[in-house]
């Protein structure tokens, strides 16, 4: 076959497609046919993505491929699994400690695929997952070595850290991570949507027999690829994570190139929306803390009190959230992805409401808003004293009661509303 241009930007006309043009259409089909992506761009850019992996040592930047789901059951471990066949020497692990990475990392570097990210970057794990975060974000750029003592002569050794690696996890990955990938947002498949069954006996020679043609394809193009800078579509960071993706697509030519920029626009507007949001929501995070703080740190808060007085920080958004500012319903929405939701409460005299206990916002304060922990001076309640605020309670059904300021929050002295 007719190999792929080195630096063709336009859409190939009526001339027959080169190589690389067949290969990566090839490659696309047989990804979509076991997983469901976001989007058709999204499958474009893991198809270039595992290309990508076959020319790392041409590569200036290791982008990273951070697959995303809100709850299990939503494709990400299949993803590894299909690139796992399709990628440059795929090191697989889910609790490997960093010291083997660092050991594992050499000039021709392997492709790590990280899974149960969610576990190894939780609050509990401290320590290690920090040095893996740390080695994760330096190598996302060449010459950026991890330094330890090493051997019986205790020397100061460096240790590569620049690998392509893909990272799957529920939830959010750290925003260092995210921002140095290619993200896909996995959902579950909906009614209707088919995959073809994946079992590695049969699945496994198709892929593996495109990996090795995309190896025979891009060895030879890796000199053209280093000497290359591609025009981009975006700057700055954006620009060093697609920039070896838009290198595949060119090396290609015909109509990859034109696929690749646009996949690349569409995949870091979604993600400058979601930054957006999720700086949105933190935000929230923040000034729900500051309302338990002043009201000192109740057991629960009535989820009307907690609107009224967010809507009346002028210094926040909440008061032109929405149409007509934020509501119970918006706040709902916005702390669901935290797996908060206001319980019906009782509080003081018996009485209740739908409210938002403070002990279910702990674990998004810890992992979002980790200097609010770590400057929570909840106080005590003096011996035999009556604690300030709702008395312990336990879910229940009824209607509302309970008191609390609806002033700004920086104003203590604020009217106050009983219900």
């Amino acid at each position: 076959m007719k190999s792929g241009g080195a630096s063709g930007t336009g859409d190939g006309g009526d001339s027959v497609p080169g190589e690389g043009v067949v290969l990566l259409d090839e490659l696309r089909s047989t990804i979509g046919k076991y997983v469901v992506l976001p989007s058709e761009e999204a499958l474009t850019a893991v198809t270039l993505w595992v290309a990508a992996t076959h020319i790392q040592t041409a590569l200036q930047h290791a982008p990273r491929l951070a697959v995303m789901s809100p709850t299990k059951g939503c494709g990400k471990s299949r993803v590894l699994d299909v690139l796992y066949e399709t990628i440059h020497d795929p090191m697989m692990t889910v609790n490997t400690s960093p010291a083997v990475i660092f050991r594992t990392i050499g000039k021709i570097p392997p492709t790590l695929l990280v899974d149960e990210a969610d576990t190894i970057f939780s609050p509990k794990a401290a320590g290690d997952s920090e040095v893996l975060r740390g080695l994760l974000n330096a190598g996302h750029q060449r010459n950026r070595p991890a330094w330890r003592i090493s051997g019986p002569e205790h020397k100061p050794t460096p240790f590569l850290t620049f690998a392509m690696a893909a990272i799957a996890g529920i939830g959010d990955l750290p925003d260092t991570i995210t921002d140095r990938s290619v993200v896909l947002r996995m959902q579950k498949r909906k009614p209707g949507e088919k995959v073809a069954p994946f079992r590695s006996r049969y699945a496994g020679p198709e892929l593996k027999a495109l990996r090795d043609r995309l190896a025979a394809w891009l060895g030879p193009l890796r000199s053209t690829a280093a000497r290359m800078v591609p025009p981009m579509p975006v700057e700055d960071r954006a620009a060093d994570t697609w920039e070896p993706l838009v290198i595949i697509a060119d090396l290609a030519g015909g109509h990859w190139s034109r696929q690749a920029r646009t996949a690349c626009v569409a995949m870091t507007r979604h993600e400058a929306a979601q930054d957006e949001q999720t700086s949105l929501k933190t935000r929230l995070l923040r000034d729900v803390h500051r309302v338990f703080e002043r009201a000192n740190n109740p057991e629960a808060l009535p989820t009307l009190d907690l609107v009224a007085v967010l809507i009346q920080d002028a210094d926040a958004p909440w008061a032109d959230h929405g149409a007509k500012g934020l509501n119970a319903y918006h706040l709902g929405n916005l702390l669901r992805d935290f797996g908060i939701s206001p319980t019906n409460y009782r509080f003081d005299q018996g009485r209740q409401a739908k409210a938002y206990v403070r002990n279910r916002f702990l674990d998004a304060w810890a992992r979002h808003c980790p200097d609010l922990i770590q400057t929570d001076t909840t106080p005590e309640p003096a011996p035999g004293a009556t604690p300030a605020g709702p008395t312990v309670g336990k879910p229940v059904t009824g209607g509302p009661t309970g008191s609390l300021p609806v002033g700004r929050p920086a104003d203590p002295a604020g009217p106050r509303r009983t219900l």
